[in-house]
């Protein structure tokens, strides 16, 4: 099944360059684009959530990341075991 990108459709990059909605850089955005496999993709995800934890986003995001993907009908990346924890921040 595809892994949506962590971006929720706010794209306004007033947080020091990264997004209010995602927590995620211009540069991030792209790179989550080419991302090659699932792994890859939870893996930055799980990256994100540790950014986004030291930029106060966390519990925002998580909640409309997970209505995108129940809206999508897409399993939840968040809910993936290799998620539990993510101790690496992704690149600025």
């Amino acid at each position: 099944m595809k892994i949506p990108s962590p971006c929720i459709d706010v794209c306004k990059f007033k947080n020091a360059g990264h997004c209010i909605g995602c927590g995620m850089t211009e540069k991030q955005k792209k790179k989550f684009k080419r991302q090659d496999g699932k792994k890859a993709k939870r893996r930055f995800i799980g990256y994100m959530r540790a950014q986004q934890l030291q930029i106060g986003l966390e519990a925002n995001w998580e909640r409309a990341y997970r209505r995108r993907c129940r809206k999508k009908s897409l399993d939840c990346p968040l809910d993936h075991p290799s998620l539990a924890s993510s101790p690496a921040l992704a690149e600025s």
